[in-house]
């Protein structure tokens, strides 16, 4: 019965820690009720800064250039931390499949650092999951895999519901997390915060209260984004980029191609070029702008300014003279 009793007076301390999170998030996904979740703590040293370097870019209005790459590891992962791109996505749904790898490359990444005092440059994982409801819950240990190795965020491929997209969401968090209309109670599992927390530079503690969805949680710093990519996902673009949690959406030419145009060896290089491809990228960005979140295009030295008008915040090339052009065209400083 005493131990029953302290563990009951434990709890009451702990609520008494709760405090209101009063910043407004996206418009599909509603703030989070007084009282229903921690303060964030944050570091003397990073005063007023995300973690995640892709939300302080965007909360100055800045768009954002990535990097990509596979079946990479701790070598690589050191060279990569010099970058200039604000990210990097660590292809895994055609590269290879090793978790391992993506660990070590992340630990490459975190003993390097950064120079924007950040500490680490943001991961966003893609992973070989068809972005089918019962493929995304039956393969949701891929997702919480990628997290727990310290990654920040995760590009679900070929998006083809909003159940699909939920999941994705519900996978990302704890189920201490507040639940939200919209969601399910968050199933990912203790453990799971250990080495994370190590790159991302927190003690576990903090890292459970930060490995939240940005900007369902304002104070979060996980990424989470949608490829919609073939007609069936097309069909429900404009529900799936309005779940709660979701960040940003693309529109996938590559594999929009296959489906609209044919064979790319008989189709010509300027497949995107096809009214039915201009018509569906449209879409698409329209849907992201309806609901508050970010398009992300592959971006050119020819294509970046009329890109960045059209509405783009992120753009592939992230260390190129495209995203230089970008840059000065936005009159990005990179100061914090």
């Amino acid at each position: 019965m005493k131990t029953k009793q302290l563990f009951l007076a434990g709890l009451a301390i702990a609520a008494l820690a709760y405090t209101p999170v009063s910043a407004q998030v996206q418009p599909n996904a509603p703030a989070f009720a007084p009282g229903t979740f921690p303060a964030m703590p944050t570091k003397p040293t990073r005063t007023g800064k995300h973690l995640n370097r892709i939300i302080d870019m965007w909360l100055k209005g800045q768009p954002v250039y990535y990097a990509q790459l596979e079946a990479a590891g701790y070598e690589d992962g050191k060279r990569m931390a010099n970058t200039k791109a604000d990210y990097i996505t660590y292809e895994m749904e055609h590269g290879a499949l090793d978790f391992h790898e993506l660990r070590e490359f992340m630990r490459g990444l975190k003993e390097v650092g950064t120079r924007t005092g950040h500490p680490t440059v943001p991961v966003i994982v893609t992973l070989p999951i068809q972005g089918t409801a019962d493929a995304v819950r039956a393969n949701a240990w891929m997702i919480q895999q990628a997290l727990a190795a310290g990654a920040h965020g995760i590009l679900l491929c070929n998006a083809e519901s909003p159940e699909a997209a939920k999941i994705m969401v519900e996978a990302s968090r704890y189920p201490f997390a507040p639940v939200v209309p919209g969601l399910n109670q968050g199933f990912r599992g203790n453990g799971s915060q250990s080495y994370a927390a190590k790159i991302w530079g927190l003690t576990p503690q903090e890292y459970l209260q930060r490995a939240e969805p940005w900007p369902l949680n304002p104070d979060g710093e996980i990424i989470l984004g949608v490829k919609i990519e073939n007609p069936r996902a097309d069909a429900n673009v404009e529900s799936t980029v309005r779940v709660p949690g979701i960040a940003f959406a693309e529109w996938g030419p590559g594999d929009h191609g296959f489906y609209l145009v044919g064979n790319p060896a008989t189709a010509g290089d300027r497949g995107d070029m096809a009214p039915n491809m201009v018509a569906v990228r449209k879409r698409i960005l329209d849907a992201t702008k309806a609901a508050g979140i970010k398009f992300l295009n592959a971006c050119n030295e020819a294509n970046v300014i009329d890109q960045l008008k059209d509405g783009v915040m992120i753009c592939t090339g992230g260390d190129s003279p495209a995203a230089d052009k970008g840059r000065a065209f936005t009159k990005r400083t990179d100061k914090f």
